[in-house]
């Protein structure tokens, strides 16, 4: 497939690198000559230094001969102007970057007008994610993630008590028929191996066919559980923690912004009902304990700087705050959180680039796939013909340790695999990745590649 990808920033280069490992052609468009020049020596994209809003720029590459185009440069105006005339020249998809609330509010008139096929928000992808934790808590708790009799839930480990200290391995002795195909530990989502011990305050996600999971699901925790969330903090008052305010309010929470910057601070006070907006720094421990922060059910960390997050989020937990939830965009920080006791951090850059991802190839490869705490990924994928691992027992396709092959629907069969398990041709298997290593994901999907999935 040929994509042409506007605006090489961190997005832009994510989502480049990871077509390359799914074998698509990819051009990357930027105005920046040092950064493509950058971006050339590490991977094997074609860059093009040049302003894609000239449409003889968007000619001079064939654009009408690409199968996708995504803008992602640092403006909205711009993202879908050059979607717009991409799409008008002939591009067959094109996706648009599109952030601002203002935006939001009318998008389908932009995609109806523009001719653009898809706009994402990290913001708002990102904040689809917090709030489903926090005003949901179970997200998966009634088997939400279903293909035919195949279902997935999640649960906490003190509400089946028989499970805490158990190794994975062992898991199958207390819960037939079943396997944890994920682990979330102190705001971290693993894929568990063998020898992998459950905790005692770990949620488990296990894969079952549908009856017995809904059985268990009885057990561990109440139909559709709601929690009982009333006062949140949010730090920060970026397009993040806007619509994270907007949306907890009308849930019905009572919610606190605290935000450095004036200006913003009468936008948000002009824009949010019911949202009480604190001018001020959010790392001062006098204001936070003068704003009662040991009272908040929870506390969100949406500034834009990953260690103000961390930082912030650290404070709320040692003040004793049940949920504490922190956006952090570096990849490298993931080992620091888990340390740290909070009990989620999420990336926005990798929840996007999944999305453009599944949006780019379409259904041809992912019948379906569903987020897990926005950190992990589960998926359903069909075993075609011309699959490189057919019929290889699982234990021998060394699969990456961002990778578990969770169930196989065979016809009526369903398969919870084991290491002696193969894969066979029309199989509907469900897999779980790691978004922190959706590169891996896409290598294990490609067609051609010879270590690949098919």
């Amino acid at each position: 497939m040929k994509v042409a990808i506007v605006g090489a920033g961190k997005l832009g280069t994510k989502v480049a690198t990871t077509l390359l490992d799914g074998n698509h052609a990819v051009t990357l468009i930027d105005t920046d000559k040092e950064v493509l020049q950058k971006i050339s020596s590490h991977i094997d994209v074609m860059t093009v230094n040049a302003n894609a809003k000239e449409t003889k720029v968007l000619r001079s590459i064939g654009i009408s001969n690409f199968d996708f185009l995504i803008t992602t440069t640092g403006s909205d105006e711009t993202n879908i102007v050059i979607a717009a005339f991409a799409k008008k020249l002939g591009c067959e998809k094109v996706l648009a970057r599109v952030r601002d609330p203002e935006h939001m509010q009318q998008i389908q008139f932009i995609k109806d007008l523009m001719g653009i096929d898809y706009i994402v928000n990290p913001d708002m992808g990102i904040t689809v994610e917090i709030y489903k934790y926090l005003a949901e808590k179970y997200t998966l708790s009634n088997g939400i993630f279903s293909s035919g009799k195949i279902s997935l839930l999640e649960f906490e480990v003190s509400k089946y008590k028989q499970l805490i200290d158990l190794p994975i391995h062992r898991f199958s002795e207390v819960l037939p028929d079943m396997l944890v195909v994920a682990i979330s530990r102190n705001g971290k989502v693993i894929i568990p191996h063998g020898n992998d011990v459950i905790k005692e305050k770990d949620f488990l996600y296990v894969v079952g066919e549908k009856e017995p999971i809904l059985e268990l699901s009885k057990k561990v925790h109440e139909r559709g559980k709601y929690t009982d969330l009333q006062k949140v903090m949010i730090m920060g008052g970026g397009k993040t923690g806007f619509y994270l305010a907007r949306m907890l309010s009308e849930f019905g929470a009572a919610v606190k912004i605290i935000e450095a910057d004036k200006e913003r601070c009468y936008y948000l006070s002009t824009h949010l009902n019911d949202v009480m907006v604190l001018h001020g720094d959010a790392t001062d421990l006098n204001l936070l304990e003068e704003e009662n922060m040991d009272g908040m059910d929870a506390v969100v960390t949406a500034t834009g700087f990953d260690e103000d997050n961390l930082l912030m989020a650290l404070t709320a937990k040692m003040h004793g705050v049940e949920d504490v939830i922190a956006k952090v965009s570096r990849t490298s920080y993931a080992e620091i959180i888990s340390r740290m006791g909070i009990d989620m951090a999420l990336n926005p850059q990798d929840i996007t680039t999944s999305t453009i991802i599944r949006l780019v190839q379409g259904n041809k490869k992912v019948l379906s796939s569903q987020l897990i705490q926005g950190q992990a990924e589960i998926m359903e994928v069909i075993a075609t013909p011309n699959m490189k691992i057919l019929n290889t027992p699982l234990k021998n396709l060394h699969l990456p340790d961002s990778i578990i092959i969770a169930a196989i629907h065979r016809g009526h069969e369903v398969i919870i695999p084991n290491g002696e398990t193969a894969i066979q041709v029309d199989d509907r298997v469900i897999m779980l990745s790691l978004l922190s290593d959706i590169s891996s994901t896409e290598k294990f999907l490609n067609d051609s590649n010879k270590l690949g999935f098919f």
